[in-house]
């Protein structure tokens, strides 16, 4: 788009041919099947995600691969087997290169890095069944440019095995964490009770018999005492790192605007004068009581303006 923009400035392109070339970028489409909503990126800050269920392997490669060309990285998320040998092998035959988050994956142009953002995602899982699932937000965040850092397997059957680890994520500086549990899905509501940034939670489909396909975690998350826990839907990890990426992404602009303003704040204030050091003048000492002080006392004499004749002139009573 920066291309585009400096070619009309330079007069290189028309209005017109700027205004085909902008449509193209924001929306491409793809033997009449798939139209990638390229622009999402510049418009929202999260790029669009490939979502492999239901496409063919071949597919699936070739939309990440379209991706990563016209935008510098594809994302794909819900990816089997199949899925991940063909985008393998269809990066390597481009000379791009492939980043694996379990069931999902970012293929990335060779020289190509998100731009940076000073900002950091913490990623908790209650179990390491759940990590698949939260691996999808790690992408979606490190995609971003933002820092992730996860741990795993915090589950509330051993409460010994929490604290630790969410002490560290906030020692670390997160400024959002997403919390990701099956079963029972209590975690996200503990962590929320407990720490003063927002929380995300992320109801996973781990468990057994009733309520079990993430049901049950998700009617706890959604009752949850704890105020202020957002929730997104069930194993939806582009969601939750969506979501974090926009909360995070919004701290670390506040932090750039309080320093901005600091540092005109302090560029604008007077200079502050050195101090006085000159020694004080000495005070002329009072006589001992009953004792009048005889030294004299300095006065101007008073000059009586003379008449033009020489006399002196006499005042006015």
């Amino acid at each position: 788009m920066r291309d585009v923009l400096r070619r009309l400035v330079s007069g290189e392109i028309t209005e017109d041919e700027a205004l085909s070339e902008l449509r193209r970028i924001q929306l491409e489409e793809l033997g009449g099947r798939a139209r990638l909503d390229l622009g999402r990126y510049m418009r929202r800050g999260i790029p669009e995600v490939v979502l492999a269920t239901g496409k063919s392997a071949s597919e699936v490669a070739r939309l990440a691969l379209a991706m990563a060309d016209k935008q510098g990285q594809g994302l794909v998320s819900r990816m089997g087997e199949t899925h991940q040998v063909a985008l393998r092998e269809a990066a390597l035959r481009a000379g791009m290169q492939m980043v694996g988050y379990h069931a999902s994956a970012r293929v990335t142009r060779t020289g190509f890095a998100p731009e940076f953002v000073d900002a950091k995602v913490g990623i908790l899982t209650a179990g390491t069944s759940d990590v698949a699932v939260a691996d999808e937000a790690r992408m979606v965040v490190e995609a971003c440019g933002l820092a992730a850092r996860l741990e795993a397997d915090l589950g509330v059957a051993g409460l010994h095995r929490f604290v630790g680890p969410l002490a560290a994520t906030l020692e670390w500086g997160a400024d959002v964490i997403v919390v990701a549990a099956g079963m029972d899905g209590v975690l996200p509501g503990l962590v929320a009770g407990l720490v003063d940034v927002p929380v995300i939670g992320l109801p996973v489909s781990t468990g057994y018999g009733r309520g079990g396909a993430g049901e049950a975690a998700l009617g706890t998350m959604l009752q949850s005492c704890s105020t202020g826990l957002t929730v997104v839907n069930i194993d939806n990890g582009v969601g939750a790192g969506s979501a974090a990426v926009l909360i995070a992404g919004r701290a670390a602009q506040g932090r750039r605007r309080g320093r901005s303003t600091a540092t005109i704040a302090n560029a604008s204030a007077p200079t502050s004068n050195s101090p006085n050091t000159a020694p004080a003048a000495p005070r002329e000492k009072s006589a001992p009581p009953g004792t009048a002080n005889t030294r004299p006392k300095a006065s101007a004499a008073t000059r009586i303006p003379t008449s033009s004749h020489g006399k002196p002139r006499r005042r006015r009573p």
